[in-house]
């Protein structure tokens, strides 16, 4: 019995966790998901500093005009106090004298030989970055399941943290089963087909940050099916495409029979792509995606993604659409819970022109989904969409407008 697609999301999440650990440098764990707490033992900045370069006075001097004798640069040492009637010339990122009440950027005073005259008006505190500001000691930093991103290696960096402990990366393992595939290495004849869904998931599993082997292609048959799945069972994760449907040679599932294999669910409530099962020998994880190419990439940004996310330890593991305009209407068969390819410019979706399980285009000019529930049978122009991104990195071929305006 076919599964609905929020039971068979549920099932994932509650069956797939990741344990294993290790510790990294910093420089190497971009992308990485920690397996920590991070909390800030330093202050941020460590102490009061100039925002500018300009000239620290008291607050009893504005307007006046002042003798400065003396710079203070970043990284000296040297403690120096301020007292009414002086000034001292700063550099950004320089520690404030004791006694300075604000700092005055270069820009706006007058100097002539070493006297500098100040504006009337000068606000308290101006440009001083105060010690903690940013980061107090103390704060938490980043929790446990976050990925890193380069931003985030600059908080580690801010502390002085040279390593961290990070969930492994989930290991996939990849083959594909049909006689009629042959890889784009090898030379086809008029009754076979490249096999596309192998590099297409293995791309995509390097993309979401996995550790991806080729296991290869197998026939169809059980003893080279079962030979192609005991080379792949040091894996966290093994994806296959193709075999899982009623043919006579669709031996996928019935070989996983073989080996100590938990049924998780089997069959989904979705087109394309019914036919996907999901289960596991042991500690690795099993999907079966659908042979035809279309099918079996949307069905992996559902299933696969997030049977990668729960691997991957993130907390934020669920898929997050972005709401968008339908740029045309849609028309579709009411009954199904369909999965539709597409592009989306930051503003609008458009609904790929072609689109069947069996082609591979769409993939390449589109960059975003929708799923579009089982009761619906018309979408008008203009409707709002939730878009499920493939591989966005909010650019655009035409140049777009960047500025937020009231």
């Amino acid at each position: 019995m076919a599964v609905t697609v929020d039971q068979a999301l549920s099932l994932i999440f509650e069956q797939v966790q990741q344990k294993s650990h290790k510790l990294l440098p910093i420089e190497e764990a971009l992308g990485h998901v920690l397996a920590e707490e991070i909390t800030a033992t330093h202050n941020l900045p460590p102490f009061d500093n100039s925002a500018m370069d300009g000239y620290a006075i008291t607050m009893a001097d504005a307007g006046k005009t002042l003798l400065c004798e003396h710079t203070i640069f970043a990284g000296d040492k040297e403690e120096l106090a301020l007292s009414a009637g002086s000034c001292l010339k700063i550099m950004t990122g320089a520690r404030i004298p004791q006694g300075c009440e604000a700092i005055v950027p270069i820009e706006d005073v007058s100097v002539k030989t070493n006297h500098v005259t100040f504006p009337e008006e000068i606000k308290p505190a101006q440009h001083i970055r105060l010690a903690g500001e940013d980061i107090k000691s103390g704060d938490r930093l980043l929790t446990k399941g976050t990925r890193l991103y380069a931003h985030q290696i600059t908080l580690l960096a801010s502390q002085g943290i040279s390593q961290v402990k990070v969930y492994k990366k989930p290991r996939v393992a990849l083959f594909a089963s049909g006689n009629e595939l042959k890889m784009h290495f090898e030379q086809v004849e008029d009754h076979q087909l490249y096999n596309t869904n192998t590099p297409t998931i293995m791309a995509r599993c390097q993309e979401l940050g996995c550790e991806v082997q080729f296991i290869g292609t197998a026939s169809d048959t059980l003893d080279s099916i079962h030979e192609h799945i005991t080379s792949a069972l040091d894996s966290d994760l093994i994806i296959t495409s193709g075999g899982v449907s009623v043919g006579d040679a669709d031996y996928t599932k019935e070989a996983f029979q073989a080996f100590d294999y938990t049924n998780i669910f089997e069959k989904i409530e979705v087109k394309p792509g019914k036919p996907t099962t999901f289960g596991r020998i042991k500690e690795t994880y099993v999907l079966n995606l659908p042979g035809n190419p279309l099918a079996a990439a949307l069905i992996f940004e559902i299933f696969g993604r997030s049977t990668i996310n729960a691997l991957s330890a993130v907390t934020d593991k669920y898929i997050a659409p972005i709401t968008a305009k339908l740029a045309k209407p849609y028309q579709c068969r009411p009954g199904r819970n369909t999965l539709v390819p597409g592009h989306f410019d930051g503003e609008y979706f458009t609904i790929c022109d072609k689109y069947a399980p069996g082609m591979v285009s769409p993939l390449a000019t589109g960059n975003a989904l929708i799923f579009v529930d089982a009761k619906v049978s018309r979408l008008e122009a203009g409707t709002d969409v939730k878009v499920i991104s493939t591989h966005f990195s909010f650019n655009s071929s035409t140049k777009k407008a960047l500025f937020t305006k009231a």
